[in-house]
């Protein structure tokens, strides 16, 4: 065998034999690493699940125009004519008032009231999806449409998509400070986890020192503990993720269904859980390295 693998091999085995001297403590680190490492995983769980809710529901601009209540057939004719030739409308749906009016019908309660009304007091709508989302492009087009013949009123529902962007641009920045936060707290543990195992080791250590042992065959077997409790942390971090997921997918799935959208909660996709165990394995060599380096300059 190499003697490269060889070293390597020898470490990893070390550091196993030492956990195995004290599992409880190693359990305790890595279950205190998991529940650090999970807050962040959870909130990045939900943010995902949240920027899907998002897509199902149409994310680009509309414009919406209403008729005047006593447009005839002819003024709508030649609005949907003029409208078709724009070029700023990418697409467009015409909804009739009586359509409207059925649909309104069809809502819990409604019936009778529309019942009782003497006309339909809906107008006939286009719904206009614009060719750009620009700002400028989209009061543009705007103004062109109220200008056209027999329209009441021409509404841009643009704001909310906005705001939408905002908050989980706003949840995804919080995220990443609390996950920073974490993080140095993660390798503080760490760092007094592994400081705790060479104190205990100190004689052991020093002996080899005497015999002509290398930093670097001191500081192997460390690294490799210091790996194994970040390992360890990143899967009780992805079981408590997962833990989550399944305890709110009901009352979240209920919550959607009462606003009528479709939402399946979803665990971590792959890409983010490998995120997850390189961060958790990286914190842990982190403090490792810190807590090594600092005894061997005292030393």
């Amino acid at each position: 065998m190499n003697p490269w693998l060889r070293h390597h091999r020898d470490a990893l085995f070390t550091a196993l034999a030492r956990l195995k001297t004290s599992p409880l403590n190693a359990f305790l680190a890595s279950l205190a690493l998991g529940i650090v490492l999970a807050l962040p995983a959870t909130g990045e769980m939900l943010v995902l699940n949240f920027i899907r809710l998002a897509g199902l529901v149409s994310t680009k601009p509309q414009i919406s125009l209403f008729m005047a209540q006593d447009a005839p057939a002819a003024a709508v004719a030649d609005v949907d004519k003029r409208l078709h030739a724009l070029r700023g409308v990418k697409e467009l749906r015409f909804v009739p008032k009586a359509d409207a009016l059925a649909r309104l019908k069809k809502s819990e309660g409604m019936a009778a009231v529309i019942e009782s009304l003497p006309q339909n007091p809906l107008p006939d709508a286009f719904i206009i999806l614009p060719a750009s989302d620009q700002p400028e492009s989209l009061e543009a087009l705007k103004a062109d449409l109220a200008r056209m013949p027999k329209v009441a009123q021409v509404q841009l529902d643009s704001a909310w998509v906005k705001r939408l962007d905002a908050m989980l641009r706003l949840g995804r920045t919080a995220l990443a400070i609390l996950a920073g936060l974490l993080g140095v707290a993660l390798v503080a543990v760490t760092f007094n986890t592994i400081r705790l195992q060479i104190l205990t080791q100190r004689d052991e250590i020093e002996v080899s020192r005497l015999l002509g042992a290398s930093d670097g065959f001191i500081r192997r077997p460390f690294y490799y503990s210091g790996l194994i409790q970040g390992l360890l942390g990143g899967a009780v971090a992805w079981l408590l993720v997962l833990g989550a997921t399944e305890a709110l997918r009901e009352p979240l799935g209920a919550m959607a269904a009462a606003y009528s959208l479709s939402l399946t909660l979803s665990h971590l996709p792959a890409e983010e859980t490998v995120l997850l165990f390189a961060v958790a394995l990286l914190l842990g060599y982190v403090g490792t390295w810190l807590s090594v380096r600092r005894f061997l300059r005292e030393a």
